[in-house]
């Protein structure tokens, strides 16, 4: 406990920081607490529980938000060992439980993480977003917490984009805390009609988790009623309900892609009205970070297949879930995914005025790569994290698989990750031709030259009513000298199985895997990452016991890469 203490002092986590400290008998965790007021009167708090493969030199660890299956019990952040040849890879390293609500319903947090970034992590049921401090790994504690009180114009937080500055952008997908007339930090108005319902914003969160800035995501005027519905309607429509979120700021350029009307597909048995599965696409001017502009609401189309679907919930452009720019200089690309339409798009520039989209992909194609039942097609496929390696020659997709309301057995459908080489459409910069506009390329790929081209697929078999839904890249590399620095080369992938239980897109079974990425874009399971308490591939969630106590299966959503501050330089 003495040698914990100087650690975090070190780091500069002072005694004030911390509650309730005390040695551990053996075999059992140390634990101690940091605490955090919010605006809200509240005090939270961060309780780690370091078990015995948390001890050794610094190293690498993946951060998963999870949450318990069964309430009462609490919330927490898992940190596992990460690190390849470690005795302990794979291993439960410390349990972070949060405090004093439970029922948050871990959802995600950022895309990817550098040296320096704060933690931000979105319960998306309580409407909270909690900030740790990461300097002390394997232990967290609790730097900030951005509540119900300070976000009055939205809720749902979703998704993170943590700025250079140690700011985050925040999509919080559904409307304002209460139904009526909402004034955002410039001004502005719109009008919501309540809480997981519409219009969504964006929120600027400090390091502190204070909010800097309610952004609107809805236009003043408002959108076509006819493809933005709105229960109960809105004066002016929207299908302002973003949530995935990319930001580049070498171009000032924010990009969200708006979900649904989250509060109408909350069960199983939902009635899938296409209407308020949004299409849209929004693009933000962020030169003045505290008060982006919306630049453009732009609408990505059914393609061939759409046709063939007598239920227009499930054609390619529906629920469009996730967004991902592209990185180095001289490209200005974005990508979009649709989670019920099983399609990916992409604009060549993103900074245009009004952005055209195109289909480049179709899940189909990757679903061909394995699975010979015709039946089984991008439509209703859940289509989750989409990400380009920074190196912008790969797109990463995973795919939780048909669920339960597109109808398709669960033993017949499965969830996937794959890889797109995307260099050809990338150099062909404006003059990009690639487009699935027949029927023939939704599974075969694209007929110009410049298509995506499929060079991996891997199933993640799960008859749960869930799948494989978020992931992670690792963007590190560890040198000759034991330190990590940051590599645009991936050789590494995250894979988490679950959505929101309950939900229309089901559960999961409740593992995370991790995957293996060769240069040329080949993936593989790392049959070594293994659970402790089964010895099988993949960490599983589902266990009886954890660091911080018996609270049973958990639900893993979020996942990260993180590295300990002594061995990790920028």
């Amino acid at each position: 406990m003495r040698r914990l203490a100087l650690c975090l002092s070190a780091v500069g986590l002072t005694a004030s920081m911390l509650t309730g400290a005390e040695p551990a008998a053996a075999g059992t965790p140390v634990t101690w607490t940091s605490t955090f007021q919010g605006t809200d009167g509240v005090t939270y708090s961060a309780t780690n529980h370091l078990v015995p493969a948390s001890n050794g030199p610094g190293r690498q660890w993946m951060l998963v938000w999870a949450g318990p299956a069964k309430q009462p019990a609490p919330d927490f952040l898992t940190v596992i060992d990460a690190t390849p040849g470690s005795p302990t890879y794979g291993k439960v390293a410390n349990t972070v439980t949060v405090g004093p609500n439970n029922g948050n319903e871990p959802h995600h947090m950022q895309y990817v993480w550098h040296k320096g970034d704060r933690i931000y992590a979105g319960g998306i049921m309580s409407d909270t977003t909690f900030v740790f401090d990461a300097k002390a790994l394997p232990a967290l504690t609790i730097a900030g917490v951005n509540s119900t009180v300070d976000t009055p114009c939205g809720t749902l937080p979703d998704a993170y984009q943590v700025l250079s500055d140690g700011t985050a952008y925040g999509t919080y997908m559904g409307g304002p805390n209460v139904t009526g007339p909402c004034t955002y930090t410039n001004g502005q108005v719109r009008v919501g009609n309540g809480a997981a319902g519409s219009p969504g914003e964006i929120v600027r969160i400090g390091p502190d988790g204070r909010t800097l800035a309610e952004i609107p995501a809805a236009t003043e005027a408002g959108e076509d009623p006819a493809q933005c519905g709105n229960v109960p309607a809105l004066p002016a429509a929207t299908c302002a309900n973003p949530h995935g979120v990319a930001v580049r700021e070498d171009l000032n350029v924010m990009v969200a892609s708006d979900f649904a009307e989250a509060r109408n597909f909350m069960t199983p048995d939902s009635v899938l009205k296409e209407n308020l599965a949004r299409q849209t696409v929004r693009v933000f001017d962020i030169t003045d970070r505290n008060n982006p502009a919306l630049r453009s609401v732009s609408k990505v189309a059914d393609g061939p297949r759409g046709a063939q679907e007598p239920r227009a919930f499930f054609r390619e452009s529906r629920v469009v879930m996730e967004t991902a720019l592209t990185n180095r200089p001289g490209h200005k690309g974005a990508f979009v995914s649709s989670m019920a339409g099983g399609a990916v798009f992409y604009t060549p520039d993103i900074t245009a005025p009004a952005p055209q989209w195109k289909e480049v992909f179709d899940d189909t194609t990757a679903y061909r790569s394995f699975q010979r039942d015709t039946g089984v097609t991008g439509s209703g496929d859940n289509g989750s994290w989409l990400a380009v390696s920074p190196d912008d020659r790969f797109l990463f997709h995973t795919v939780m698989g048909q669920s339960v309301p597109y109808g398709k057995p669960l033993d017949q459908t499965t969830g996937m990750i794959y890889v797109l080489d995307i260099q050809k459409l990338l150099a062909a910069g404006n003059g990009a031709q690639c487009s699935v506009d027949e029927l023939a390329e939704a599974s075969r790929g694209g007929h110009e030259r410049d298509c995506p081209e499929l060079v991996s697929t891997v199933p993640i078999r799960d008859v749960s009513s869930g799948g494989p839904h978020w992931g992670a890249m690792d963007n590190f590399r560890r040198g000759a000298d034991g330190v990590y620095r940051e590599t645009q080369n991936v050789s590494r992938i995250a894979v988490a199985n679950y959505f929101v239980a309950g939900s229309f897109g089901g559960g999961g079974d409740h593992r995370v895997c991790m995957f293996d990425l060769d240069r040329r874009g080949q993936v593989s399971l790392d049959r070594s990452f293994r659970d402790e308490n089964t010895g099988k591939p993949c960490v599983g969630f589902n266990r009886a016991s954890w660091p911080h106590g018996d609270t049973g299966d958990a639900q893993p959503h979020g996942v990260l890469f993180v590295v300990s501050d002594s061995v990790v330089r920028r």
